[in-house]
């Protein structure tokens, strides 16, 4: 996506200096997949990124120490807090995983999901304040959430099923004589599975790039007014993107893990 200053961009030099922080990009990471050197930039998205896990952790500890006192936190809160807050956005998502999977398993995979939702959240809202680059529009932080989801979901399904697991993606056994289309149906299954992040990474990076871009055209032309329906749109679409990620996420670790419930079904049968 095209280059452009943020404010990390100015707390990173008065931090570290320019020259500094260009010559340590370049050292670490050497020249990107197109050619060009790895710079100043490229450091920004890391920025960011870091700042809103900092944020979070705050906000999550500072609702945590609303919630220690189990007789007072059993009253919900009469207004919008920062506690019901995170009652709602985590609830929301457990119950995704639940309707879904099971109290069991969502229970057991909360963590991968909630983290994603958490981080993806924040760091999509982050584009709206002007000044701000969401990290989310970066193809480097888009592609590692997402493989972190496409490692996670591949080790629990091997964990729960072995080499069944493996065994699935060649589809149901029919005939010795069908062992050409089971292995048809393994290498598109392989290819379909090996495809999931780049398409969950480039799904959210181009939406929330293209937000961020619409949303800086707009309050460049006319600071007053007229940016709000498009902030209003960018919230929409933070949201969205949000689900997305996570809704997919959920669907692959369920699809991963789902064979132990049937073999544990039809052992006790």
């Amino acid at each position: 996506m095209p280059e452009h200053t943020s404010f990390f961009t100015y707390l990173l030099t008065r931090l570290f200096g320019y020259t500094a922080i260009q010559h340590n990009m370049e050292g670490l990471f050497g020249h990107s997949i197109t050619g060009k050197p790895v710079g100043m930039h490229s450091a920004e998205p890391l920025a960011a990124a870091l700042f809103v896990v900092l944020l979070a952790i705050f906000l999550a500890f500072r609702a945590r120490a609303k919630v220690i006192d189990y007789d007072k936190s059993v009253i919900p809160d009469e207004e919008l807090t920062l506690r019901t807050f995170w009652e709602i956005f985590i609830g929301y998502f457990y119950g995704l995983m639940k309707d879904m999977m099971g109290a069991d398993r969502a229970k057991r995979y909360f963590g991968l999901v909630g983290t994603c939702a958490v981080f993806i959240f924040f760091s999509n809202m982050l584009g709206l304040i002007p000044g701000f680059l969401p990290p989310t529009s970066t193809w480097n932080i888009t592609a590692g959430c997402a493989l972190v989801v496409f490692v996670v979901f591949n080790y629990y399904g091997l964990k729960e099923n072995g080499f069944g697991y493996l065994k699935h993606l060649a589809g149901p056994w029919i005939h010795p004589a069908a062992i050409p289309i089971n292995i048809l149906i393994f290498c598109i299954e392989l290819l379909s599975t090996c495809i999931r992040p780049l398409t969950l990474s480039i799904r959210l990076m181009v939406n929330m790039a293209v937000d961020h871009m619409l949303l800086g055209l707009f309050a460049g032309l006319v600071m007053v007014f007229v940016p709000i329906p498009i902030m209003m749109l960018g919230t929409l679409v933070a949201l969205v993107q949000t689900l997305v990620f996570c809704l997919l996420a959920a669907i692959y670790i369920s699809l991963a893990t789902e064979h132990e419930d049937h073999g544990e079904a039809a052992h006790a049968h």
